[in-house]
């Protein structure tokens, strides 16, 4: 069907050509399942549709009275066979195709499911109309075939062709009357409109394994921590101090409990510079587990804001499950670290046993760390620069007070955690592994 409805297309017009592919395109969908059918109402600019010529009249408006012929088939030709609607597991049938309409750039029906189906099912623009064809809006209204509205119902919208940058404002409305907004960018694949609480979580795992290994700074991080401590013992504590930690605040961000202001990411990617920049040096003079673990999980505070910039724009897929969701992003990220440390502790354990002495190879390293971390901090201080510092009024002191007082519960905390790390653990343990000629043993 689809191959004919094309070759219709482009045989439409005798002056048919192919057009350039738009840059940015904006979609608008609504899904909205009731009783034995699944409505999809769809918004695109005309221009989008490359392989369709618009009947036309004048310089560059559409003919009105001609045009409907052919939105039907841009309407069918590009969207019947791409949007996949699945009840479960099982794909939808073909979708009926309701209603179709040219609009107006500035109409505003699509601000709410009601007025845009009321949009494209009422009377269609005058035929005489002057209207701009390439600045005009496509309007389609589909069915699809299900079996219950209770349904679990995920969509693949496959919209990415449109243009070279593609984003789709999606809004799902389920039968309980709440409204679940999406932004997608360019092919998102399969997205499951109401997740169950694994397949959100499988999801997030995922998620966070690749942040971790996308994440550069936070990967040379991780490497000036393990540097000098290859022992099992030592490096249990200084992770699990850090994952505790960028847990700590990763939740609380997600959950608001962060400033929004636009100066506070600069400002977390420059102190997470600087956090490579220290653990480099400590790494050159020296340092000991006991203090370690306590730079790890202070420095941990602050990436674990890093991490939630990231996860931001991805907690739309969570659902209703949104602790679920971060917990699974932890875990992600603990994965990825554990592979990276899998690979990284026998190459350490190798270059310092064959290649050169594990003091020098230490400095050696966490210098050329160091000059990256620099560099860095350096370039988003310039960033930081650029934003003017908040107002310190009644507001802003108030969340100073709040976070104050986080901040000593947390203290608090970590004083009676070392105490009982240094009544438990021997000080000689402590600083085995730092000591300036000590050799780790091959893994």
């Amino acid at each position: 069907m689809t191959a004919a409805l094309l070759a219709m297309a482009m045989l439409s017009s005798p002056a048919a050509r192919a057009h350039e592919i738009p840059a940015d395109i904006k979609v608008q969908l609504f899904v909205k399942p009731a009783g034995e059918r699944l409505q999809l109402l769809l918004r695109v600019p005309l221009q989008a549709m490359q392989e369709v010529e618009f009947p036309r009249r004048g310089a560059g408006l559409l003919d009105l009275a001609r045009a409907e012929p052919a939105l039907r088939t841009a309407a069918l030709l590009w969207f019947a066979d791409n949007i996949e609607i699945f009840e479960g597991e099982t794909r939808s049938g073909a979708p009926r195709l309701v209603a179709v309409r040219a609009s107006l750039p500035s109409d505003r029906s699509f601000t709410s499911f009601e007025d845009a189906l009321a949009h494209v099912t009422g009377a269609p623009l005058p035929p005489g109309m002057d209207f701009i064809w390439s600045q005009g809006l496509l309007d389609v209204l589909f069915e699809y075939p299900v079996r219950a509205d209770t349904a679990e119902f995920s969509i693949n919208p496959g919209l990415a062709r449109l243009g070279r940058s593609v984003v789709t404002s999606l809004r799902y409305l389920p039968p309980d009357g709440s409204v679940r907004a999406y932004e997608l960018h360019g092919d998102q694949g399969l997205l499951r409109l109401d997740p169950r609480w694994h397949q959100a979580a499988a999801r997030f795992v995922v998620e966070g394994f690749k942040h971790i290994l996308d994440g550069i700074d936070h990967l040379l991080f991780i490497f000036c921590l393990v540097i000098p401590f290859r022992r099992f013992g030592p490096l249990a504590l200084i992770v699990t101090a850090f994952t505790v930690a960028h847990s700590i605040t990763l939740i609380a961000a997600a959950f608001g409990h962060a400033p929004d202001a636009l100066w506070f990411p600069p400002l977390v990617e420059t102190l997470i510079a600087m956090s490579i920049v220290y653990m480099a040096i400590e790494n050159i003079i020296g340092g000991s587990l006991t203090r370690r673990w306590l730079i790890a999980f202070g420095f941990g505070l602050i990436h674990g804001f890093g991490f939630s910039f990231a996860l931001r724009d991805t907690l739309q897929f969570a659902g209703s499950h949104l602790l679920t969701s971060l917990l699974s992003f932890n875990l992600g990220v603990e994965l990825g670290q554990l592979a990276v440390l899998a690979v990284l502790l026998p190459a350490l354990a190798l270059l310092f046993r064959y290649v050169v002495a594990e003091r020098i190879g230490t400095i050696i390293l966490s210098v050329l760390v160091a000059h990256t971390g620099w560099h860095w901090m350096l370039e988003r201080t310039d960033t930081l620069a650029q934003f003017p510092w908040p107002a310190l009024d009644a507001a802003a002191l108030a969340g100073l007070l709040r976070w104050a007082m986080a901040a000593l519960v947390m203290v608090a905390l970590l004083w009676l955690a070392n105490g009982w790390l240094r009544r438990y653990l021997p000080q000689d343990e402590a600083r085995r592994d730092t000591a300036p000629g000590h050799r780790a043993p091959l893994p």
